[in-house]
């Protein structure tokens, strides 16, 4: 796709949701079932059926997945896409990469072993490598841009509102 498909493609909904701002609000939902067998739940991602359990660190085998590698997994997605999204739309060539993303965590926490470790990803670190001919001042706006409209990063980034409720099948 070059820049020019992308925007008549991105052109219709863009003046859409200029003339009826409501119209580009939609509500992302996410499910899945408590599995059968050990401590895991079956996640049903559109494509395919994907078990996170328990990490290695707290007792997993490593035969499900681990929730905090699919929360970076999903950060790496949607960066990678968003990259390729703004080098396109910039006329930036990017011919391919890589994405990654760390996460350190301290388990003691999640397993209440000490009440004072935090629980939950402390930082996150996320890295491009680009197989590009692109100067440091594109190379800057593309990370700048990708930081600034990649859905996933400003959901971690920004201390989003998160409501919990339990009911009773």
């Amino acid at each position: 796709m070059d820049s020019s498909q992308l925007r008549s493609l991105q052109a219709p909904l863009k003046e859409q949701y200029l003339e009826n701002p409501d119209s580009a609000k939609l509500t992302l939902r996410a499910g899945g079932s408590l599995g059968e067998d050990g401590i895991t739940c079956r996640v049903d991602t559109g494509r395919q059926l994907a078990e996170a359990g328990l990490h290695p660190a707290t007792g997993g085998d490593g035969t499900a997945l681990c929730s905090g590698d699919m929360l970076l997994e999903s950060l790496v997605a949607c960066a990678g896409v968003t990259l390729r999204a703004v080098a396109t739309a910039l006329e930036i060539p990017v011919r391919g990469g890589r994405v990654t993303a760390e996460g350190d965590l301290d388990f003691r926490g999640t397993l209440a072993v000490d009440r004072d470790a935090p629980i939950g990803i402390q930082s996150i670190r996320m890295h491009f490598q680009l197989d590009t001919d692109a100067d440091d001042e594109q190379l800057a706006t593309l990370v700048k841009l990708t930081e600034r409209y990649c859905v996933v990063l400003q959901t971690l980034a920004q201390a989003t509102e998160v409501s919990v409720e339990c009911g009773v099948e």
